[in-house]
């Protein structure tokens, strides 16, 4: 069995994969977008087997349907709503549309 020490040592190192596959993602992203959409795919897996979530600053930048690393302008429209304060972003390979609330930042300023 492992211990609590291997277990903290797996989710760790597994972490730090997943950083390692979006930045390799980031940089495919514009060249060779079917490599950048095979790290993303990795690294959901990586987090799934490991038990560890994806960072928030990552999970908006792919889409959740077809695991394209999001470029705006590129491959992804993003639009602000002011009626329902979300930004809407919609991505262009597979027509998804992910909305993400801004009431928490408004609230902050």
């Amino acid at each position: 069995m492992h211990s609590q020490h291997d277990k903290k040592e797996v989710r760790r190192i597994a972490k730090e994969r997943i950083e390692i596959l979006f930045s390799l993602a980031e940089k495919y992203a514009k060249t060779m977008p079917e490599r950048a959409k095979r790290y993303i795919e990795l690294a959901i897996k990586i987090g799934m087997r490991c038990n560890v979530p994806i960072p928030k600053n990552l999970k908006r930048r792919f889409c959740k349907r077809c695991h394209a690393f999001l470029i705006p302008g590129l491959n992804c429209r993003v639009r602000t709503r002011k009626d329902k304060q979300a930004v809407v972003v919609k991505c262009l390979e597979c027509g998804n549309i992910m909305r993400y609330p801004y009431i928490k930042e408004k609230k902050n300023k």
